[in-house]
Order: structure tokens, then sequence, then C-alpha cells
């Protein structure tokens, strides 16, 4: 079996998008996961419930992307062209663990350190990221 070579600069995959320090190198990754119990009200008593299953796997990933320092504002643009297709990506960590299939939900553009002409210096990026796999 072959395995990626894994580098520092690789911090993870969203399909074939690669998050690292000439792309998008987040700063902060939260995850989310939760697990269903439904439940049955009684009279006189705590309802009765039943685990049925996992719930929600949602991911949000936040980054500064500062060209002159690390990122680039078309690998934010890829993102969005990826989100715009509404498939669902693999994401794998950078050390080649696979965490499932996710769509990307949403993504927040904030432009911080404005030059003349109105170009920012950097961009806040944050990316919210839902699994859709079993």
């Amino acid at each position: 079996m072959a395995s990626l070579p894994l580098s520092p600069a690789h911090l993870m995959t969203l399909g074939m998008f690669i998050f690292g320090m000439d792309t998008i190198p987040y700063q902060d990754l939260q995850r989310r996961m939760s697990w269903r119990h439904e439940e049955s009200e009684r009279f006189g008593m705590r309802a009765a419930s039943q685990f049925a299953g996992p719930g929600d796997d949602a991911i949000t990933i936040a980054a500064l992307v500062v060209p002159e320092v690390a990122g680039s504002y078309g690998a934010i643009d890829r993102l969005v062209e990826m989100a715009a297709t509404g498939d669902n990506w693999p994401l794998v960590d950078g050390l080649g663990r696979v965490l499932g299939q996710y769509r990307i939900d949403a993504i927040d553009l904030g432009h911080v350190g404005i030059m003349a002409g109105g170009l920012p210096r950097g961009q806040n990026f944050t990316m919210e990221l839902k699994r859709v796999d079993g």
C-alpha cells in the first residue's frame, strides 16, 4: 500500500485541494460530532430514550490568508468553485487518515488591512464542512 509523502506544509486535503502554506494555511480547525437519541415521553417518569445512530459531523476551518506571507487568493477561488458544484469530497488529514466524505456548506470571507484601491492585504477565511457519508 502506497502512502502519501508527509510534509509539514501539507495540512489536509479536501478532494484534490491541498491545504498548505502556498494555498490556505488554516489556523484553527473545530470538529463537532453528535449522536442521536430518540425519546418517548412517559407519564410520571423521565422520557425513555434509545440510541438511534450517528448525528451531524461538522468541521469549521478558519484561516487568515496573507499572500505576502502565506496562502493565495486563488486558492479561495478554487474552494468556492468546489462548493458551487454541490459535490462531496473526501477529507484526509495531514497524517493520511480519511475523515469521511464532506460537502462545503458555507464560506465566509472578510477583508483586512485595506490598501490603496480597496485591495485587502489579507482575507479572513472560514469554511464550514458537513459530513455526508454514513
